[in-house]
């Protein structure tokens, strides 16, 4: 993958690998020695299905092998748009034995950012359920319009009915009797998978995270979180997002020997039953699913005592929220605040229960380097808002393909510009309290203010708009846009707006919450669209 991807400088790399951060071996080599051992250990529950690790490990192998067989080879993306199913760890484990690269995206993502995930990353292969049983979705069309628009696109493969395509099941047995590769000539050094940024700047970025790098993530954040083999995490998040995948998440399980429970859905009717079914005792949500929880908890008639550690991360939850959820679930609550890039700062287990309502904990490695600045790069003084800075063995040097734009995410000597604001305390606890990043955090999901607004001065009838955060009691944030018509429009018309996004194929969560009509966008004094004004506006 060459110039793609930003290495870290050598010193860096050397460091690592004697702190023992870095261990130079492929990031799913832990599966193999599980199925040797332990082999019939449940790995992963879904629904009445079972897979063991012995089981697992065997399918992975023959997909690998019929994924070598149909040309996929190291260094190729693949696409991965899968929801929370076995198959999604089947083929992730093939990939990481062959070399391939999964390019991870959430199963919400639509034609715009599957077009831009799989031109992008020159991906070879792009890996869809048939439908989305809650919504009806066909991924298959979804498929059509990429390869449409993307001619490099080699194979589709689908999980479950594949229509005009490859049958993922299909290629799974066609690897019966191939050699499978082991994962022996894959260099830690390369990418294991690629993320999705919750970037600002339009589409998301892709993060490249080396085999070295997000094996130190999952081994890390593991053993802070005390996974072992009796853990039962639940995946109540989507398995493609970095927090549900490996924070430990479900790699961090895996790598430890418990048993993933999947969820299709992160509502309580679905996930309740769930916990007291397989005793979970380890899941991670997003602060207005804690909420959610809390409440239905109160009358829920299921048993939720074998629940010993909730985590909450992906949005700031405030200390009245930590503390409800902690009362009414009856388990130890953990803050988590990280990036997909990298950083992970969280409570530890045993921490004071103020302390973990009030503040996002500690980065999880001694070698986590933080910075807190101010708008011109100077460290503040200690406990002053400022913005964090980030560097060690588990962030990025820099984004894929993305040179330009790396000129300006990083400083010269390597630390990440998060764009959060965050204080640190006398302990080193950090503190969040709000981000330099146009970004609305939607109870978790991530919208782009630049992409939308794209989106919507697209639409014929809108001269400019403008994207704000106003605050919102369930999700933390909702988007409101603020849009100009065209000269003689007073309205948007046919299309209706909904239609209109629907028809340039943007996720569902990422359409304004609100819409607000004015007759000009207010500037500042530097002729900049002022919108701390419209979120003012927004909000009265």
């Amino acid at each position: 993958m060459g110039r793609d991807v930003v290495r870290w400088p050598a010193e860096a790399m050397e460091r690592y690998r004697k702190a023992g951060y870095w261990q130079g071996r492929p990031l799913g080599d832990f599966l193999a020695r599980h199925a040797a051992d332990t082999g019939g250990t449940t790995a992963l529950v879904s629904g009445d299905d079972r897979l063991t690790y012995a089981e697992l490990d065997a399918r992975a192998a023959q997909l690998a092998a019929g994924l070598a067989d149909l040309g996929i080879a190291s260094g190729d993306r693949v696409v991965v748009q899968l929801p929370n199913v076995p198959d999604f760890f089947v083929l992730l484990f093939a990939c990481l034995r062959i070399g391939a690269v999964p390019v991870l995206g959430l199963p919400a993502y639509r034609r715009s950012e599957a077009v831009h995930l799989c031109g992008h990353s020159g991906a070879v292969a792009f890996v869809v359920p048939d439908t989305d049983p809650a919504s009806g979705f066909d991924y298959r069309r979804l498929a059509d319009e990429v390869r449409e628009q993307v001619p490099g696109l080699r194979h589709v493969l689908v999980a479950g009915e594949p229509g005009p395509y490859l049958s993922l099941a299909d290629v799974e047995k066609a690897g019966a009797g191939l050699d499978a590769p082991d994962g022996s000539a894959v260099d830690p050094r390369d990418p294991a998978v690629l993320l999705v940024s919750g970037g600002t700047t339009g589409l998301p970025k892709l993060i490249p995270r080396t085999h070295d790098d997000y094996a130190y993530n999952v081994r890390a954040s593991a053993e802070l979180c005390g996974v072992d083999r009796d853990t039962v995490y639940l995946a109540a998040l989507p398995v493609a997002h970095n927090f549900a995948l490996a924070c430990p998440g479900t790699l961090g399980t895996l790598y430890a020997g418990g048993t993933v429970v999947l969820s299709p859905s992160p509502d309580p009717d679905t996930v309740f039953p769930l916990v007291e079914r397989h005793r979970v005792t380890l899941t991670a949500v997003v602060p207005p699913l804690a909420a959610l929880w809390s409440q239905a908890a109160e009358w829920a008639p299921e048993d939720l005592s074998s629940l010993a550690l909730l985590q909450v991360g992906g949005a700031r939850l405030g200390p009245e929220s930590a503390r409800q959820v902690t009362a009414s679930l009856g388990c130890e609550l953990q803050q988590v605040f990280g990036m997909a890039e990298g950083l992970l700062s969280m409570t530890r287990p045993g921490d004071d229960p103020e302390r973990v309502a009030t503040t996002q904990g500690r980065p999880m490695s001694p070698d986590d380097e933080v910075r807190v600045v101010d708008a011109d790069g100077r460290d503040v003084p200690s406990g002053e808002i400022g913005e964090l800075l980030a560097r060690g063995p588990y962030t990025l040097r820099g984004y894929y393909r993305a040179e330009e734009y790396n000129r300006t995410a990083f400083t010269d000597d390597g630390f990440y510009r998060t764009g959060d604001l965050v204080r640190v305390l006398p302990g080193g606890d950090l503190v969040v309290e709000g981000r330099r990043k146009d970004l609305v955090n939607r109870g978790g999901d991530k919208v782009s203010a630049d992409e939308l607004e794209g989106h919507l001065r697209a639409h014929p009838a809108v001269l400019d708009a403008a994207v704000v955060p106003v605050p919102d009691e369930y999700l933390g944030e909702r988007t409101c846009a603020w849009i100009v018509l065209r000269e003689g429009r007073t309205e948007l018309g046919d299309p209706g707006l909904d239609a209109f996004l629907d028809e340039r194929g943007l996720a569902p969560y990422k359409k304004p919450d609100l819409v607000r009509f004015v007759d000009a966008l207010p500037v500042t004094a530097v002729g900049k669209v002022d919108k701390r004004a419209l979120a003012t506006r927004a909000t009265n």
